[in-house]
Formats: C-alpha cells, structure tokens, sequence
C-alpha cells in the first residue's frame, strides 16, 4: 500500500449545543495540509466526527492513514460501537437511534475507502499536531 498519511483531527465548541468548529492537519511525507470551518449550531461531537469526516473526503484515492484524535467518542464509535449499531439497523443497545446517525454512516463509507488505524491522544496536553488541529477548530469558530 502507499506511503502513511497521518491526520490529527478536533472538533471544539463553544456551549455545547453552541457555535462549532472543526479542524484537521494532513501530513504525507514533507507536505501538509490545514483544513477548518465551523457551524453557527453544533455540538462537541458533532463537531469532532466532521472534522474526521473532512478530512478522510480531501484525500483523492484510498490510501493508508493513522489518525490522531481526542476524541473518545470518534475512537470509540468507529472501533467499537459502529459494528454493533449496523447489526442492529443503527440503533443502539437500548434500541434508540443512534445520535448523529447522518454523520456516523458518512464516517462509515468513507473509513470502508481507506486502511485506517486509530490513534487517541489526550486533548491540551501539549500534543504538537492535537494543538494546531484544536487551533484550526477554534479558527473555524472564530471565522464564523
């Protein structure tokens, strides 16, 4: 497979629900790229899984991937609890629809696209690329 991109994702809100921003670096090789915006109505969560969203839909074709996130609901989500929502018509456990089911079978189409392995960092911790995604997630709150 191809070279590793990397991508450090964050979404950040302001209330929660509030004004949302998202952010997200990609890195391949020497090259690196910056994308943000924001919602005037967002949620926290909705805002990380959108920054995860974004950023999976720049990449042009299918490729291998680590993303870094803080988010424990993203990582979470993807890894452990989308396979059991699918089984079950995107419900969950207690059999509610799944919160932000647009957003999380989005994820699920374009996570099929790719060989991705998952990385949790813990948020404002000093993280170098966790810093510059929180940011680009303010900057698109700011820019609103």
């Amino acid at each position: 497979m191809a070279q590793l991109v990397e991508m450090y994702t964050d979404g950040a809100c302001r209330g929660n629900p509030g004004k949302g921003g998202w952010g997200v670096l990609l890195r391949y090789n020497d090259a690196e790229k910056t994308l943000y915006g924001g919602e005037k109505l967002s949620t926290n969560n909705r805002m990380e899984l959108t920054a995860v969203i974004k950023g999976l839909e720049a990449l042009t074709k299918s490729c291998q991937i680590k993303i870094t996130t803080d988010s424990k609901y993203v990582l979470q989500g993807v890894t452990e609890w989308m396979p059991n929502w699918k089984k079950r018509n995107w419900r969950t456990a207690n059999k509610k629809p799944v919160l932000n089911i647009e957003l999380w079978q989005q994820l699920d189409g374009l996570v099929a696209q790719h060989e991705i392995e998952w990385e949790w960092v813990k948020g404002h911790s000093g993280h170098p690329e966790n810093e510059l995604a929180d940011q680009l997630a303010n900057q698109g709150i700011d820019e609103l």
